[in-house]
């Protein structure tokens, strides 16, 4: 890391400055597109700057976990392909990749966001499985955000495929849709220096001191945080950064 360089980015920010030109909570400009393939039971594509991410659900008929026989499941992987950042690896999924989905899934599942005994189709036996897959198209930072809002509309525009023989027919969809009961919306607010910061882009996040992603309902009650990064936070520092997302979160809501 240029150490002269995150020098000048931290007296920028000091100063409310970016690099793009943006003020330190500003979100670059958001695009939403529903429904962009035809193969998955629902999905959204979610564009910000130069990011843009695609999330599919796909579901499935399986077995429950033994100690949830009533209750459907839900699974969330992302993948980080080589063609949408340079400096993505193929291979098996990188510690990255995994932490990214399990920050999503963790604002979902913590959240109430779907209610998993309504996915029971005989309890003990069989059960719907919900797979959300996150697929950055372009990388230019923020892709937990990112991947967490399109992977919530994804989730909300999901269909059941219609039965047929007892089978699922994956090629003609119901109009019974996924029991969907909250909405959360994850921010992540970063720290560079003594600055708060959100929608990172790739270059600015690897100036990152400490982060702190912040899943939020529509009445402001949080249901799940991730910290990262290597410098450690304050207790004012959290309610700073705590406030700051849930500001945020509304501007995000928003825009579903």
């Amino acid at each position: 890391m240029n150490k002269d360089f995150k020098n000048h980015i931290v007296k920028a920010l000091s100063k409310n400055v970016r690099l793009d030109g943006r003020k330190n909570d500003e979100f670059r400009k958001i695009t939403i597109e529903k429904n962009v393939t035809c193969n998955a039971e629902g999905s959204a594509k979610v564009t910000c700057g130069d990011s843009e991410v695609i999330v599919g659900v796909k579901m499935a008929m399986g077995t429950p976990y033994p100690d949830k026989p009533d209750e459907g499941v839900l699974m969330t992987g992302a993948e980080l392909h080589q063609m949408s950042n340079p400096d993505f690896e193929g291979g098996p999924p990188s510690i990255v990749a995994i932490e990214i989905a399990r920050v999503i899934d963790r604002g979902i599942r913590e959240s109430g966001t779907i209610d998993t005994k309504k996915l029971c189709i005989k309890e003990g036996e069989e059960v719907w499985m919900v797979c959300l897959d996150i697929s950055p198209i372009n990388m230019d930072g923020n892709l937990m955000d990112l991947g967490a809002l399109a992977g919530i509309i994804a989730l909300k525009e999901a269909k059941f495929p219609e039965m047929k023989d007892g089978k699922p027919d994956y090629k003609t969809l119901s109009k019974n849709p996924l029991p969907i009961s909250k909405t959360p919306i994850e921010v992540t607010v970063s720290k560079i220096g003594d600055s708060f910061l959100v929608d990172l882009t790739y270059e600015e996040e690897k100036f990152v001191d400490a982060r702190l992603t912040v899943a939020v309902l529509k009445d402001d009650t949080i249901c799940a945080m991730q910290k990262g990064g290597d410098s450690p936070l304050t207790e004012d520092e959290i309610f700073k950064m705590v406030e700051l997302a849930i500001k945020k979160s509304k501007e995000l809501r928003k825009l579903i």
